[in-house]
């Protein structure tokens, strides 16, 4: 159960919320010293007010957008409204992390509610079992699951990257409908295609649509919309585009009006700006979509990113120390935002630390459903309500495993606690200490001159490792295989 601040007065939120019109007379009844119970029963004789839905929720996850890669968090030379409209008429988070600085690990970490390598994906899931570093474990009760279980209509549009085949599609983890791209990139944006495979699918059927990706995922998005606007069930759409992952292929009139407006621009710069302009252009038509349908004043929209950009394909991540890959700031810190009209605050700003995994909570809370299984994540909705959160000690581990031509198995890792960060970026490299207080871009290593932070938290590092490395991440049938 929560509870939701209206003016100088909560009200009290389980599985519905009351029209806003009707909280207004409960605090002004509230201030006369009539007891909210009498209200409620004072209102439901008088005018036989309706409750309405619970919030429908719409989670719109992009793939490696740069921190820095949205002009409503610093950039200069491109312009993202649509993304930028979530931001400011909602609550934008300045300290939210993905779980993991590549695609799978956070993605499990959002449909779980818990730290990726506890359920199965330390690292990213692909075509081939040899480049494979995931196996999304079966007893977890996904975020589709839960919500699903709780009343709401679940759907999955675009990109979903936790599994190949049948046992792991959306459809069977907890997604009523499924629109989209079961693999990880897509070689073209056009094609649809990876390593010559069509991971397309309605539901189960493979399908072959004509168009860009992120178009197609827009125009699905949209026809969902209009659907659940006929029905009077609250819906949980996550909607995960697969931009501005690589390869960077934006439509040709996107690249000419970047070109136009700033020739000077590199032409690998240009490349990402155009895709993230397309890519907030496609926002904006769902958020007026919602507003079509009268769908605005009580659907959650959340935006965020799965990893930080990539920097060798013009990502950019502010100040913050490297990018996509890595366990440095810039790698980690994404674009993070919440707007829900009806309850939050136009404007709002947060420092609070908040990671991918803490939306599974946040939201279930929102919903008013309840979590009965172990998770790691914490609801951030007190921090929606206006309220501080005292939790800035709370150990946030990043854990990645990967393997290629050099390296044949790896993982690096990382930990933050309060002011403090420690982490091996590199197989082969030294462990490195941080104070992300003083030092928040990652210049100064301390680890030689604080032995007792760094052995401190070191220990608790190998603790989570272990935890990890008890959960497989093979199927079944390789996990004794000898190739």
């Amino acid at each position: 159960m929560g509870y939701w601040i209206y003016g100088d007065m909560k009200v009290i939120v389980r599985y519905k919320l009351i029209y806003e019109p009707y909280l207004r007379i409960f605090a002004t009844m509230y201030k006369l010293g009539v007891t909210l119970f009498a209200t409620i029963g004072i209102l439901t004789s008088a005018t036989q007010a309706k409750e309405i839905e619970r919030p429908n929720i719409l989670v719109i996850m992009v793939d490696d957008l740069g921190y820095a890669d949205s002009s409503s968090y610093g950039a200069t030379d491109l312009k993202t409204p649509s993304i930028d409209s979530i931001v400011n008429d909602g609550i934008k988070f300045t300290n939210f992390y993905a779980n993991c600085p590549v695609c799978s690990p956070s993605r499990a970490s959002f449909v779980s509610g818990r730290y990726p390598e506890l359920v199965g994906v330390p690292g990213v899931v692909r075509t081939y079992p040899q480049d494979s570093w995931g196996y999304l474990s079966k007893d977890i009760v996904t975020i589709g699951d839960i919500l699903r279980d709780g009343g709401y209509s679940t759907a999955l549009i675009g990109k979903w990257h936790l599994g190949l085949t049948s046992e792991h599609w959306p459809n069977n983890r907890g997604f009523d409908y499924f629109h989209g791209w079961l693999g990880d990139m897509m070689d073209d944006y056009y094609e649809h295609e990876r390593h010559g495979i069509n991971y397309m699918r309605l539901n189960e059927e493979p399908i072959h649509p004509q168009g860009h990706a992120t178009d197609l995922f827009t125009s699905w998005a949209c026809d969902y919309l209009d659907a659940r606007a006929k029905e009077n069930t609250p819906f949980f759409l996550f909607l995960s585009y697969n931009a501005p992952h690589t390869p960077i292929q934006p439509p040709n009139e996107w690249l000419n009006k970047v070109r136009q407006r700033a020739p000077e621009m590199e032409a690998p710069r240009a490349r990402l700006v155009a895709l993230i302009e397309h890519l907030d252009h496609a926002i904006g038509v769902i958020l007026e979509n919602l507003d079509k349908n009268n769908q605005t004043q009580n659907t959650v929209v959340v935006f965020t990113s799965d990893n930080g950009g990539q920097l060798n394909v013009g990502g950019r991540n502010g100040d913050y120390r490297d990018g996509k890959q890595s366990m440095y700031e810039g790698g980690i810190r994404v674009n993070t935002a919440l707007r829900w009209p009806r309850m939050i605050k136009p404007g709002t700003v947060t420092h609070q630390r908040g990671l991918t995994m803490d939306l599974y909570p946040t939201l279930c809370e929102i919903a008013g459903v309840d979590i009965q299984h172990e998770i790691d994540g914490i609801s951030l909705a007190p921090v929606l309500r206006g309220e501080k959160q005292d939790n800035y000690e709370r150990d946030l581990y990043f854990h990645r495993r990967e393997g290629n031509l050099r390296y044949q198995g790896y993982v690096t890792n990382a930990l933050i606690r309060g002011d403090w960060k420690l982490l091996r970026n590199s197989p082969f490299a030294k462990m490195e200490l941080y104070n992300l207080k003083d030092d928040p871009y990652e210049m100064r290593n301390l680890a030689q001159e604080n032995p007792g932070k760094f052995n401190e938290l070191s220990k608790s590092l190998r603790l989570q490792m272990q935890r990890g490395g008890a959960v497989p991440w093979q199927p079944p049938v390789r996990r004794d295989v000898n190739p």
